[in-house]
């Protein structure tokens, strides 16, 4: 029987190779600018879903204090040893912390927040996205911005684009193996917003030999988050910035 693991999760291979995926990944193209622009010179911000810090290190470098949080430690480790490698001026501003978005645990204020790359849409639509921004609203300082990056439902309900036996990416790495990326299954549950795949991913040796093989749930949710913000104290600001062909930004300001 095929184990399958979470994303992100210890041994996974889509953790292992993170940084080289989001690197191909052309629909991220222009985030950290957006991001960037949220926040006063040197400001203080909260960036939850961090990962392994590609965000936090870029805003760090331009002078922001940036607290990253995220739930998967494989992702935080991978953070903090770059941290340990990076410039100690710009790795002093930056603090990763291991929480979980739906009961934050750091201290405010922040001048803004960040929910990159579909944060938010990893946590199931209602009462979790409820407590999502009932733990934010409190550690905003007044005027500040919230930024949620969500994927486009019509993206999500779109079918494979190939078939489970047909590799949707293929890439040179390490030691002159290949990274592969199979999606063995796709299921919609539109009425809950929810979408989940199961997907392959397949390291081969030099010699074109599997090597290893990681099989992982990736599920979103889907929606808008507009009324759980206004909810909690956050109104819209402008309207939803579309980011690649399958996300928007969806941006909240603190009364």
């Amino acid at each position: 029987m095929v184990q399958v693991r979470p994303y992100y999760a210890e041994q996974s291979l889509s953790a292992a190779y993170y940084d080289l995926l989001t690197a191909l990944d052309g629909t991220l193209a222009g985030d950290i600018e957006l991001y960037a622009g949220l926040a006063p010179a040197g400001g203080r911000l909260l960036e939850v879903g961090t990962g392994t810090g590609r965000i936090a290190f870029a805003l760090a470098e331009r002078g922001f204090q940036v607290v990253g949080v995220d739930l998967a430690p494989t992702m935080l480790r991978q953070a903090r040893a770059k941290q340990a490698a990076t410039d100690p001026q710009v790795a002093a501003r930056i603090t990763f912390v291991q929480g979980d978005m739906t009961a934050l645990a750091v201290e405010g204020p922040f001048d803004a927040a960040i929910f990159p790359f579909f944060t938010l849409s990893h946590a199931p639509r209602g009462s979790a996205w409820r407590n999502v921004f009932a733990g934010l609203s409190p550690r905003l300082a007044p005027g500040a911005l919230a930024a949620f990056h969500m994927p486009v439902e019509a993206s999500l309900d779109q079918p494979p684009p190939k078939g489970p036996k047909d590799a949707v990416l293929s890439v040179r790495v390490d030691g002159g193996r290949t990274l592969q990326l199979f999606i063995r299954e796709r299921r919609r549950r539109p009425d809950i917003g929810r979408y989940d795949q199961v997907l392959d991913y397949v390291l081969l040796n030099a010699r074109g030999q599997e090597e290893r093989r990681s099989t992982e749930r990736l599920t979103f949710y889907a929606g808008d988050p507009t009324p759980f913000a206004i909810e909690a104290g956050l109104e819209p600001e402008r309207d939803p910035v579309p980011l690649g062909a399958s996300g928007e930004v969806f941006v909240f300001r603190k009364a």
